[in-house]
């Protein structure tokens, strides 16, 4: 059987793409070297909880045409991140706002507030911020860096944060009022039934084969298909030849407990060096504690999160988005440009810290110009 397309990678862009090529009256083959689809939003039941297995994933978006297509495929509950910090056992909110700046100095007001953050500034000298240690000080001031941002930062790049750009503290939020969701999006909350149940939605009516390793079996599954959506590494496509683009590895230990509530939040980050894990999710709390039917659930699931440099046979989750990494992608995308019939999208493919809204928006864009 000959597809129109063969894409690589059972994840949100490869899902999307082949429901718009489906849609289209395409022939489309997804194949995943994982066993399951969904990417890195795969869930799973257990206790009757939907975990996240390879970390948290909440959906938010100010995007009107992804949130209109992707509730097409789910539902999504009211869900609201409110992370806690926990540094030493002092528990402050994330994002920064008047909860953090009245446990940490004693203000009240918001002119307060903005005053303590304006004179630690000031006290630093800093102007231009250089790197992602002065930037995080010109934006909370130096009792917040130092207890909120640095050792969790560091334990996350496994970098000094005055090595790290100054960019990645920009998504930063620090507000002056007591509003304690973490995104500035209009739409958010968590597919009822779990990220996995939405994928298998979008991928209905669409062949899937799992366990398959693209390129371990690439001239063979390349003759499929007129053209390949290409989902994965894109240095690994490339057989490394330039050299191996840098990435953050996560491991997650992940145990039931026969306990009602461990944390009492969705996310508890450890802001101090020492914890060795960077946060630990609940995962119940993503949707309430209760099961599908709105029963409270007996037990809870906990995953601690450890961050890592990425090594072969990891799994890449964070792009180093620095100078060295971004000249060497710069010299792959030129490879890539030169390949034919073929397309790289995705979070890995393209090289690039994804938020899931965005990678739906460049599925739907590439969709778009293909199919057009």
């Amino acid at each position: 059987m000959k597809y129109d397309y063969l894409i690589v990678g059972a994840g949100l862009y490869g899902a999307v793409f082949a429901q718009r090529a489906v849609e289209q009256g395409k022939k489309v083959l997804v194949i995943d070297k994982r066993p399951n689809i969904g990417g890195n939003v795969y869930t799973e039941e257990m206790e009757g909880i939907n975990v996240h297995v390879y970390g948290a994933h909440i959906f938010h978006t100010n995007n009107k045409t992804v949130w209109d297509y992707i509730t097409r495929f789910a539902e999504f509950n009211r869900f609201t991140n409110s992370p806690v910090a926990n540094y030493h056992g002092e528990l402050y909110s994330l994002p920064f706002n008047m909860y953090t700046f009245n446990k940490m100095w004693g203000v009240v007001t918001p002119e307060e507030a903005a005053a303590k953050i304006e004179e630690q500034k000031a006290a630093s000298g800093i102007t231009e911020p250089k790197n992602l240690e002065e930037q995080a000080i010109s934006l909370v001031g130096t009792d917040i860096y130092e207890k909120l941002v640095k050792g969790y930062t560091q334990k996350q790049w496994g970098r000094p944060c005055n090595e790290l750009p100054a960019f990645i503290i920009k998504r930063l939020p620090v507000r002056f009022t007591f509003d304690n969701n973490y995104f500035n999006a209009l739409y958010q909350g968590i597919p009822v039934g779990g990220y996995t149940k939405m994928v298998a939605k979008l991928l209905d009516g669409v062949e899937v084969r799992l366990g398959v390793d693209y390129l371990e079996k690439k001239e063979e599954l390349d003759a499929l298909a007129d053209k390949v959506v290409y989902t994965g590494a894109i240095d690994a496509y490339f057989g490394y030849k330039l050299g191996t683009l840098e990435y953050r590895s996560v491991r997650f230990e992940t145990e039931v407990l026969d306990k009602p509530n461990f944390q009492g939040n969705a996310a508890v980050n450890y802001t101090d060096r020492e914890t060795p894990w960077t946060r630990i999710i609940e995962h119940k709390w993503f949707e309430f504690g209760k099961d599908a039917d709105g029963n409270d659930l007996p037990k809870t699931v906990i995953s601690r999160e450890y961050s890592s440099e990425w090594k072969a046979g990891d799994e890449p989750y964070y792009p180093v988005n620095d100078e060295k990494n971004g000249a060497l992608y710069a010299e792959y995308k030129k490879l890539a440009e030169k390949e034919a019939n073929i397309i790289f999208g995705g979070r890995l493919g393209e090289y690039k810290y994804y938020d899931m809204d965005a990678v739906i928006a460049s599925a739907l864009d590439m969709a778009e110009k293909e199919l057009a």
